[in-house]
């Protein structure tokens, strides 16, 4: 679709409204500011007046008569009559008489009202279109003008009241900045001692754990000037330009030192330097200049850098030193501790209902970072509301972990019997699986109800407590279980589907993490085949070996999960009178309880 947009007026188009202005101006309020309104009345009106004694002041001129009321708020005016008797009458009334009673235009009010007006209109009109031509022609030029200024935003205090008590799942972090906020408060009792205060604080961890969260809640606690920027806002499109801002924001720090720098992101000028050809100066630049701030030939005191980071690896090596970042803060995952810690936080910003297990909603909610618990507690609000109630239930909360993580239950999605009974033994083939061997975390939840992800079903597994290691036999066991809803389509129907396709994909995966990082393959010890290059941005790896050790280890991995399947096929089939029971059960009820199905599974 083509944007319509308004024709371009032209400049005479501009000049003939203000001079249509100056007209009115002229013609209109000059006269009705230079003198009172005059009201025209008969000479029977002036002698009932006079007669009344209701004239206040007159002035009789050659052909005309102007007279005021007592009040002289008003003037009247009517034509001179042959009256011989009129100035004796006047004069019995108590009228006064006057030379004249309009008053003339003072020469101030003339000068504004004949210049000064006209001067400002064209004034006016011209601003407006100089400003306009501006924008007309971009923003290059304005930005060329500030590129080199700070942008950094000043908090003192956080505006938003965040504190450390509103900061939960991340104690040694709040341990560990708590600190610094305690050397900004009191710095004598450090100094006495000979500790000198960290140049650089370095927060890293996978995105929603709360780093950002942190930086506003030490704004909030530490009684010095807090600036705040984001790494990107130093890159332009000119070269020098980041290294001036740079400049521009350390000499604004240190004139307000002791102070706090939070620089967000910081690997998008902190990235190697990596000495190729046609990489990016002006990137370098900056970083070259931000070295040289933290930790140059010239002092830095009294200004804090406290940085953010989920790329830690990409950093340049001169920069996470010490002496420019002394410590460097892991802000992880929440335990299970501090996942019930969060979701009562957020709680208490929704009515929730009085009996919340937040426990339990924590082990469901597995591996899930503060952002991800956050969105869990605003999702079941959400569907509260959606269910006409006014608090959220234990039942909503559990909802929102299931639309987290496999999305909203697809109405439109309608299965054939054929389709839903295959994805019955599916289901039941993952959660029997793992209930028959002991290294399983246990089954809460089964269902075969569509999502929005993509998923047709799914088997919830919820852990009892902190799991921090995997043993061999656990991760067989899971491999076995991944494996268990393509084993139950083979022993039921003879055939397989692409239902598997997702169970594949985590099986393969967690059986070459077994040989190549691991080290659980006696055929190659404890060499490490595989590295993680991207450790909380999705876990990336890279292959560090020949092409043939490459081919064993497919080999081996292909024998791993060869095994498991070969043992989920065996539990089923030697179960296969409750695998029938089980999955009739689940295809008439389509979701059914953890409780349940053990239930059925021990009769």
């Amino acid at each position: 679709m083509n944007e319509v947009k308004s024709p371009r007026k032209p400049l005479l188009f501009y000049y003939c409204i203000a001079l249509l202005a100056l007209f009115l101006i002229n013609s209109l309020l000059v006269p009705f500011m230079a003198e009172r309104q005059i009201v025209e009345v008969d000479y029977g009106t002036f002698m009932t007046m006079t007669d009344k004694k209701e004239i206040g002041s007159v002035q009789i001129t050659d052909n005309q008569i102007l007279f005021t009321d007592k009040a002289n708020k008003t003037i009247y005016r009517t034509g001179l009559l042959n009256d011989p008797s009129l100035v004796t009458r006047l004069h019995e009334s108590g009228a006064e008489f006057k030379s004249e009673i309009v008053e003339k235009t003072s020469p101030l009010l003339s000068f504004l009202l004949s210049w000064l007006f006209p001067i400002i209109i064209f004034v006016v009109v011209g601003q407006l279109l100089a400003r306009k031509m501006m924008n007309k022609a971009g923003g290059a030029n304005s930005m060329m003008f500030n590129a080199g200024k700070s942008n950094a935003k000043v908090y003192v205090p956080s505006s938003q009241g965040i504190k450390f008590d509103s900061v939960e799942g991340v104690d040694e972090a709040k341990e560990s900045l708590q600190e610094i906020v305690d050397y900004l408060h009191n710095p004598d009792k450090f100094k006495a001692i000979g500790a000198k205060m960290p140049k650089g604080v370095l927060l890293v961890g996978p995105p929603g754990t709360g780093k950002t969260l942190l930086a506003k809640a030490v704004a909030g606690e530490a009684d010095v000037p807090f600036f705040s920027m984001s790494g990107s806002e130093f890159v332009e499109m000119f070269v020098g330009m980041g290294a001036s801002k740079v400049r521009d924001l350390f000499k604004q720090a240190k004139e307000k030192a002791p102070c706090i720098v939070f620089i967000d992101e910081i690997d998008a000028i902190g990235k190697k330097r990596d000495g190729q050809l046609g990489g990016n100066d002006e990137r370098e630049q900056t970083l070259n200049q931000l070295l040289t701030e933290m930790d140059g030939f010239e002092g830095n005191n009294g200004v804090m850098i406290l940085a953010a980071s989920n790329r830690p690896e990409s950093l340049d090596p001169a920069l996470t030193r010490p002496g420019r970042f002394d410590r460097r803060i892991p802000v992880e995952l929440p335990d299970l501790d501090g996942r019930e810690k969060i979701l009562k936080v957020h709680a208490q910003k929704v009515k929730v209902e009085d009996n919340i297990d937040f426990g339990r909603i924590a082990r469901m909610a597995a591996g899930a970072s503060g952002a991800e618990l956050a969105n869990i507690v605003n999702e079941a609000a959400l569907r509260a509301v959606r269910m006409g109630r006014d608090k959220a239930s234990q039942a909503d909360l559990e909802e929102s972990i299931e639309v987290v993580i496999a999305g909203y239950q697809k109405k439109n999605a309608i299965l054939t019997d054929k389709e839903k009974l295959i994805v019955s033994y599916h289901e039941i083939g993952h959660a029997l699986v793992a209930a028959m061997q002991t290294h399983a975390a246990p089954v809460q939840k089964i269902t075969i109800v569509p999502r929005t992800s993509g998923a047709l079903g799914y088997t919830m597994q919820v852990e009892e407590g902190n799991h921090y290691l995997m043993t061999k036999e656990e991760i067989e066991t899971k491999i076995a279980t991944y494996t268990g809803g393509r084993a139950a389509e083979e022993v039921a129907f003879g055939s397989v589907t692409t239902g598997a396709s997702n169970d594949i994909e985590q099986a393969t995966k967690l059986a070459r993490a077994m040989i190549t990082r691991f080290g659980m393959c006696d055929e190659f010890d404890m060499v490490a085949m595989e590295t993680v290059t991207n450790q909380y941005l999705g876990g990336d790896t890279s292959m560090s070996c020949s092409a043939e050790t490459m081919r064993q280890i497919d080999l081996k991995t292909v024998e791993v999960v060869r095994q498991q399947h070969e043992l989920a096929k065996r539990i089923l089939t030697e179960n296969k009178r409750k695998l029938d029971e089980l999955a009739k059960h689940l295809y008439e009820k389509e979701t059914i309880t953890g409780e349940e199905f053990m239930a059925i599974l021990n009769q």
